[in-house]
């Protein structure tokens, strides 16, 4: 075949290709159902360039190809100057749209932290022995440092951390810990996170039960308000990602088992990432913001508003889309 012949045989997939790459490029583009085929077009234009390399049909032509090829990797594999764009995007859209679809792992994960909390909180008016065998000697007595009084609190804060940034800093150590081991522990057929969201529903429960009856539980609940609803959902969502681990291996379907892993580990990073940013916000808030001298019915507005603003995101962000 000769190059004009071999021009003429692809001129109009070429230009289907080229449109498609205008196509994509416009406002909106992402969403044409034409652009779909992008990809496939885009490999074409690649075993096209390949050919014409290997047949030496001459410069023009090969560098019209090469050109292509240039367009079609730059739109399909945008590097830095889409990071925002694609951050963004996942922010509004992928995130909220990944925790609906697995709504199952979030409700069963929910369950596993919420209930456990609140029977060891209740449990302070009945048996405290309960609360006091979760606690131990030592976390009594923190709790007790810590929670005896908002001027207390303050004071200990500063005696332990020395400033808001070290406390940040700290929170950040802690929470990714602790998100981590839940994760994690999916990979012991998600025994391992089911076991690490009951230990910490237990034990959360337990440190608020005995707030309420040993401390200062304006001191308590005031710290934790505004953090609350960033900490525990980004814990509960890093337990649905260990889930989709733990599942993967209990019920790999028709895939291999090890290839099943591999899809479930891809399929959990949008949960991870949107964990990871969330501890990071309760981090900050923690750090900067739980411990300031403000009156009680300012943190728990602004806690109360946190937790509706979670609400209304994960319910209709990226509905649609």
């Amino acid at each position: 075949m000769t190059p004009g012949e071999f021009e003429r045989k692809n001129a109009a997939r070429w230009a289907e290709y080229e449109a498609l790459l205008a196509a994509s490029r416009k406002k909106g583009g992402a969403r044409d159902p034409r652009v779909t085929e992008l990809p496939r077009r885009f490999r074409e234009i690649c075993l096209d360039l390949s050919l014409a390399e290997a047949r030496m049909y001459g410069g023009l032509l090969i560098e019209r190809l090469n050109a292509l090829v240039i367009r079609g990797y730059e739109r399909l594999y945008r590097t830095r100057r889409g990071g925002m764009e694609r951050f963004v995007r996942f922010l509004t859209t992928g995130f909220p749209q990944a925790v609906r679809r697995d709504w199952k792992l979030f409700w069963l994960c929910n369950a596993a932290f919420w209930v456990p909390f609140l029977l060891l909180m209740v449990s302070e008016s009945r048996d405290m022995r309960w609360i006091q065998s979760v606690l131990g000697p030592e976390g009594m007595a923190n709790m007790e440092s810590m929670y005896a009084s908002r001027e207390g609190q303050a004071d200990h804060l500063r005696a332990e951390y020395g400033s808001n940034f070290m406390m940040f800093c700290f929170y950040i150590w802690n929470n990714v810990a602790i998100d981590f081991r839940i994760f994690a522990g999916g990979i012991l057929a998600g025994l391992g996170t089911m076991f690490f969201l009951l230990f910490n529903g237990v034990y959360i429960g337990g440190a608020a039960g005995y707030a309420n009856h040993a401390c200062d539980p304006v001191a308590f609940w005031s710290f934790v308000s505004g953090h609350s609803s960033f900490e525990l959902i980004g814990m509960v969502i890093a337990g649905m990602a260990g889930m989709r681990i733990g599942l993967a291996i209990l019920r790999p379907g028709r895939l291999p088992r090890t290839r099943a892993l591999v899809a479930a580990a891809r399929d959990s990073l949008p949960l991870l990432y949107g964990a990871a940013l969330l501890t990071t916000l309760a981090a900050a808030v923690e750090g900067f913001w739980s411990a300031q001298p403000v009156e009680p019915m300012v943190k728990y507005v602004v806690g109360i508003i946190g937790w509706l603003l979670h609400a209304v995101y994960f319910l209709f962000a990226g509905r649609g889309d």
